[in-house]
């Protein structure tokens, strides 16, 4: 081969874009971030916030991507405006000084083409410590009625609140949390 044709070659081989991640905005009418936690014993209680933002990039080709989640705290529902109140003072959430709950992910985990896990960051109450989020029903397809790519999943994990400073009534209420968050993100 003639060196001006593997010159010509090489060049056009770097010159070739390389694939880009696709770039999601989370809905908002859609993501609702919720815990249970057990109440002396006797139920599992629920609640949710009302409030989620982020971004999410996607690159399937070579399964890479980035979670950018924040939750405003003082969005938390239960039904019950009393408990609400308590959850978003000093003595949980403390909306006040924290008023996000933010997640930002390290790295993505697939099997074949499916996300099963999110590895990376979870901030509660400023404490940061490294979870995986376990990946569920992950889908990517076209809004049937937005014609706009939508990818969704429902990821879960449970953590201990006392690692993140929230020690009020540890025992009679459970310090293991279950947080589940139910996404939907469309491409940008």
């Amino acid at each position: 081969m003639n060196k001006h044709l593997i010159a010509a070659l090489t060049a056009a081989t770097v010159a070739l874009p390389g694939y880009a991640a696709d770039s999601y905005t989370v809905d908002p009418e859609h993501t609702f971030p919720s815990f249970e936690v057990k109440h002396f014993g006797y139920s599992t209680q629920r609640g949710r916030f009302n409030k989620t933002s982020g971004k999410i990039t996607l690159d399937r080709t070579t399964k890479t991507g980035t979670v950018d989640i924040a939750i405003d705290v003082a969005s938390v529902n239960t039904g019950m405006p009393q408990l609400e109140t308590h959850l978003r003072g000093e003595s949980f959430f403390d909306a006040a000084k924290h008023p996000v709950i933010a997640f930002r992910s390290k790295d993505l985990k697939f099997n074949g083409d499916t996300l099963v896990a999110v590895n990376g960051d979870l901030m509660i109450r400023g404490v940061i410590k490294p979870v995986t989020l376990n990946v569920t029903g992950f889908r990517c397809a076209p809004h049937p009625m937005l014609k706009v790519e939508t990818c969704g999943a429902d990821a879960n994990v449970t953590i201990k609140r006392s690692d993140f400073g929230m020690n009020f009534m540890v025992g009679p209420v459970s310090d293991d949390v279950k947080l589940l968050i139910n996404v939907e993100a469309m491409k940008d």
